[in-house]
């Protein structure tokens, strides 16, 4: 390991806190009823609950997510055996991961016992506090006696990730290779190097995807793994003893289709890849250094598809891309074992994932790559957000169809709605929209229509039916970014392209904009180069026309700036002249809707109550019913500063207007969200749960709170939101996610069906 980079790592685990899990309560314990019902008296109910009926367990404690993650530190990494003491940091991080990709909880175990009976023993004794095992790091040949008997003797998944987790990632990587390379798994002949755990399980695995076992030749550490051989044998290696006269890795490479290395460093040379058949598949997952380089396989098999264990170099074998997956599905139907129509099922959803176009979070994260499917994309890449989503209901499915399911799942999309729900925490905020916008597809106008996020977006808006997208751009650059991209959707057929170049509508959308702007000192020739070179004012001329029902700008440029052409172009609703920016918080502990964010940057009281009657509405689309909040440092007439008297004028105001409205201030932001701190300090408040509306006293107080929840609390965003405009309009930032423009996306078409509703109710 680098220097710097061993530096770096031992701050990480030091600092600021050591290690990288901690135990959080899932329930609230701020006073003496809730330790009550936490401990003594109130435990007993459960626990007495537990003792009639057993499996009351899954549904009064943690254990039906809790999986133990166990390992005896006999072969750690690629460390070898340094024991139970400091194989803890790879639990830990083990554990993270689970959370992280699954949100499963996890309790690292570390074991110091290296006789696998009294292992067993052990393992199998704490079966009553977790729904699931991880063994992890367990040398072979102990590690396969040591699955078997705890696979017999406890009746929950038990999952060996260093053998089966390997398996699943390699025979997917397998499976799309030799699609690529039009080879069937019937025909082909493999050399594999290395016999330990992770070597047999990949073997055995794919001889049950149909790769015939006479065609698989072994090589380990004292050669070929012929029939007769007798020195460091067992009968897992039995199995692939083959009648061969060939004695030395080099020899066995001749004329196979695959090689598999799942042993040391630098055993394979060129010559040996030179003597493979054909378009080769090399797997040479030795870590951290492959059997052999990337870059020495092409020198001499320019046509070889190539996976190693290292995620500097394409297709990398990495267990995260299954362990956490596949514990997700099982522990989510109570499955009492992990069989092998489970594994298979996660293979082939695996390798089907793969042939779809990349997650926007998976391009993301691994920068400028080009990730397509092909022979430098055979597996997806770890931070793929959509392997929730497809392995773990086809592990579910999978355990259902094969009988060991406890707790059938009998709504598999609404099992997928809740795991989408985790990925995006936006899920359940965005629902109705969704459902909304789906049932009226409307045209939504995308200023900066050639940009990356816009491009990958569409693609999940047309798979959704959201919107119609029309893009601002040019045709012939939008048509490169797709193709690149690896996105289906057709430029010219799947979306509408407003050219800014040329476009048979130019003269009425500069017309039309000299109309609006001649007033303000814009003549003709500006109007036309004005509408030829701004992409925003084309989009909002495009929703001024009714060529498209509503618009998403401001991925690139400044937010002011557009809010001035919105205003110019659209103009402001029922002839008004507020405008303002709501932006949304998703968490854990709630929903909550804050403004004005973007645009007033000290709004009188008189602007507060228009802002938070819009914003109120807003609130209602999401099908929630507004509690709101006028925010300020003075706690019900503590203060009488101008701030403080402005939120108290706003309260005034707002009773006056919407007496229904279920609001009260001037008040801190904490007694806003603390409903028993509100009542100690202001028993008769108007608010009788917590508020989800926040109203900001300045733009300053607004931008500040809202981004430092985003980011100290983890929180999703959504938005911002512009209020007030006469027709459909929203201005994200530069920050925006392909998840935030497809919500926007959604809330602007939701918010087009809404206004004409109204125009044909007036109609009428």
């Amino acid at each position: 390991m680098k220097d710097k980079l061993k530096e770096a790592a031992l701050e990480y685990h030091r600092s600021p806190r050591p290690g990288k899990i901690k135990i959080t309560p899932t329930k609230a314990l701020t006073t003496s009823r809730d330790l009550a019902l936490a401990y003594s008296p109130g435990v007993a109910a459960a626990s007495e609950l537990i003792a009639e009926d057993p499996a009351e367990a899954g549904n009064m404690t943690a254990r039906s997510n809790l999986v133990g993650v166990v390992t005896n530190g006999t072969a750690v990494l690629g460390l070898g055996d340094i024991g139970p003491l400091a194989a803890k940091p790879v639990m830990e991080g083990k554990g993270v991961l689970f959370k992280k990709f699954a949100d499963i909880d996890v309790f690292d175990i570390e074991i110091d016992e290296r006789d696998p009976k009294k292992l067993i023993d052990i393992v199998a004794s704490l079966g009553p506090t977790f729904g699931g095992i991880n063994l992890e790091d367990i040398k072979a040949p102990e590690c396969f006696e040591v699955e078997a008997a705890l696979r017999e003797r406890m009746n929950i998944p038990v999952f060996h990730d260093d053998q089966h987790g390997t398996a699943i990632i390699v025979a997917a990587a397998v499976t799309n290779a030799l699609e690529l390379v039009e080879k069937d798994i019937g025909e082909v002949k493999l050399a594999a190097s290395g016999a330990g755990a992770a070597g047999m399980a990949c073997l055995d695995l794919l001889v049950k995807l149909g790769m015939k076992r006479e065609n698989i030749t072994v090589s380990d550490k004292a050669g070929v793994v012929y029939e007769g051989r007798v020195e460091d044998m067992d009968p897992r290696k039995a199995q692939y003893a083959t009648p061969t006269e060939k004695r030395t890795l080099a020899e066995i490479l001749e004329g196979v289709d695959i090689f598999l290395g799942v042993s040391a460093g630098g055993i394979v040379t060129g010559e040996m890849i030179a003597s493979m058949a054909e378009r080769p598949i090399v797997l040479a997952l030795a870590n951290p250094v492959p059997e052999i380089m990337p870059d020495e396989v092409l020198a001499v098999r320019p046509d070889a598809i190539i996976a190693t264990g290292r995620s500097d170099f394409p297709n990398q074998v990495n267990n995260v891309l299954c362990f956490p997956f596949i514990f997700r599905g099982a522990l989510d139907v109570g499955a009492t074992g992990i069989n092998d129509e489970m594994q298979m099922a996660c293979v082939n959803a695996l390798a089907e994932l793969t042939r779809k176009e990349v997650s926007p979070v998976s391009a993301a994260a691994y920068g400028e790559e080009n990730l397509k499917f092909g022979p430098q994309y055979l597996i997806p890449k770890p931070f793929d957000p959509r392997l929730l989503v497809q392995l773990a209901p086809a592990v579910a499915r999978a355990a259902i169809e094969s009988g060991v399911a406890t707790r059938p799942i009998e709504n598999m999309e609404a099992y997928r709605e809740k795991l989408e729900q985790f990925l995006w925490r936006t899920g359940i905020l965005m629902k109705p929209i969704y459902d909304a916008a789906r049932r009226d597809i409307k045209r939504i106008a995308f200023a900066e229509g050639e940009e990356e996020v816009i491009l990958r977006a569409v693609q999940i808006i047309l798979d959704d039916c959201v919107a119609k997208p029309v893009l601002i751009g040019r045709p012939s650059v939008i048509a490169q970014r797709v193709e690149k991209l690896g996105l289906r959707f057709d430029p010219e057929s799947d979306v509408e392209i407003v050219n800014p170049e040329y476009d048979p509508r130019f003269r009425e959308y500069w017309t039309l904009y000299h109309s609006l702007m001649e007033r303000k000192g814009v003549s003709p020739v500006l109007a036309k180069a004005i509408v030829r070179t701004r992409n925003s004012v084309i989009a909002a001329l495009s929703v001024k026309r009714g060529d498209a029902d509503g618009l998403i700008c401001g991925i690139v440029g400044r937010y002011q700036d557009k809010v001035e052409r919105i205003r110019d172009v659209i103009g402001v609703q029922n002839g008004g002249d507020i405008m303002a920016a709501l932006s949304v918080l998703g968490t854990e502990e709630g929903t909550y809707f804050v403004c004005d964010t973007q645009v007033n940057a000290d709004p009188s009281a008189e602007e507060i109550v228009e802002i938070t009657l819009m914003a109120a509405e807003k609130v209602r689309h999401f099908g929630l019913v507004p509690r709101v909040a006028l925010l300020s440092h003075s706690s019900f007439g503590s203060h009488d500063d101008v701030q403080a008297q402005k939120m108290r004028r706003a309260l005034d105001l707002l009773l006056e207007r919407a007496p229904d409205l279920e609001v009260d201030g001037e008040m801190p932001a904490d007694m806003a969200i603390d409903v028993e701190y509100r009542r100690r300090v202001f028993p008769n408040s108007r608010l009788k749960a917590p508020a989800n509306l926040l109203v900001m006293p300045t733009l300053g107080a607004a931008h500040i709170a809202y981004n430092l929840a985003r980011v100290v609390g983890n929180a999703v965003a959504v938005g911002p939101i512009l209020l007030g405009t006469a027709q459909p309009a929203h201005i994200l930032t530069p920050s925006a996610t392909v998840r935030r423009v497809v919500n926007m996306t959604a809330l602007a078409a939701v918010e087009a069906q809404l206004l004409e509703s109204k125009q044909q109710e007036k109609d009428r």
